[in-house]
């Protein structure tokens, strides 16, 4: 138990001193953010983009200051709303939308209504939310709207056979729904490893160096969009040689935040490592994986870590992360956007979201 302690006090003591340093070098002016917050008027994060009728739609987090201690299980993040932005172009005005759903108004919830995701089928825009439920266990709800920005309606039970944290809903080009989610720590994932939740269950990869890296989920939907079709399944992350990545490798290794996008043929499974706070990508040829671990393409930025979104807008790609910019406290973060760019090899070029004053 004491080089259990040691090692996650040593991993949030290293998250500290990272972001105490970059917030001093932020204030002595040696560097500067790449980008400006979308909008400053409410804090937002974990930003879920999507294109629909020719428009960007952000589905976030919409982080409020509620005065709960911080703590490893992350219960000051506790939010109880969303708000859709929307916007015609990149650069141009963010509207925000308003309340598109309040925890009150589903009735399974207890708390925490974290990274949500969207999408459309069938003439109806669904969005999928990960709450703790009335005995504080994260699973996942969907609710329904006739228009991309709300209001939405909840429906009555999450669904069946969801559990943790982060969903991502990807559309293939055949018409086939995926939904990667989970996370680890916080987001309980450790807790499902026998298929039960279990409240004392396997321990995060913080604990299990030389065992296979807990691993995202992934599942199909079925028709409706709001229920999953057969089995959840693993989305392997192998190295190079079909090797699962270890619980050890905390460079490469899942942690949360995971999203999917389709390039050239290519299925690019994109997440955040967690503690060591990178965004990282490996690359598979089926939407369930295995997916070969290809590298890191955003450093770490202002905050404890970042999650993201990319997608596909007038030729160009763009991703969507956040920060902490405007508050400089970590459950208070602002959603930003940059340009991705894929290189002819397959390679998702690097992004560093600070820059040099002086350049």
């Amino acid at each position: 138990m004491k080089k259990i302690i040691s090692k996650m006090t040593i991993l949030t003591v290293a998250s500290t001193l990272v972001f105490n340093s970059l917030s001093a070098q932020k204030n002595t002016g040696k560097i500067k953010f790449l980008n400006r917050p979308l909008i400053k008027t409410i804090y937002t994060a974990d930003p879920s983009a999507h294109v629909f009728n020719g428009k960007i739609y952000i589905y976030p987090s919409h982080d409020i200051d509620a005065g709960v201690p911080e703590n490893d299980n992350g219960d000051h993040f506790a939010m109880r709303d969303y708000h859709i932005l929307s916007l015609d172009h990149i650069g141009g005005k963010v509207t925000d939308n308003g309340v598109a759903l309040d925890i009150n108004n589903i009735p399974w919830a207890g708390k925490q209504l974290w990274a949500p995701d969207a999408a459309f089928k069938n003439g109806k825009y669904f969005l999928y939310f990960p709450a703790k439920n009335k005995e504080g266990v994260f699973q996942i709800g969907c609710a329904t709207s006739d228009k991309p920005a709300g209001p939405f309606k909840a429906n009555p039970h999450p669904i069946a056979g969801s559990y943790s944290i982060d969903p991502a809903v990807f559309v293939d080009d055949d018409g086939s729904a995926y939904m990667y989610f989970g996370g680890i720590w916080g987001g309980q994932l450790q807790r499902w490893q026998t298929g039960k939740y279990e409240a004392n269950g396997s321990k995060t990869d913080l604990h299990n160096d030389k065992a296979p890296a807990i691993s995202c989920r992934v599942a199909k939907l079925d028709k409706s969009m709001m229920e999953i079709d057969g089995k959840v399944h693993n989305a392997l992350i192998v190295d190079s040689a079909g090797h699962e990545l270890l619980g050890g490798d905390h460079d490469r290794r899942f942690f949360e935040g995971s999203w999917m996008h389709k390039y050239k043929g290519k299925y690019y499974l994109t997440y955040s490592t967690g503690d060591t706070h990178f965004l990282a990508y490996a690359v598979g040829s089926s939407p369930m994986g295995p997916f070969v671990y290809a590298g890191h393409f955003m450093q770490p930025v202002q905050g404890w870590t970042t999650h993201h979104s990319i997608i596909k807008f007038n030729n160009k790609w763009y991703i969507f992360y956040h920060d902490t910019e405007l508050s400089g406290k970590t459950h208070l973060r602002n959603v930003k956007v940059t340009e991705l760019h894929h290189l002819d090899n397959g390679k998702i070029e690097m992004i560093n979201t600070y820059t040099s004053s002086d350049k």
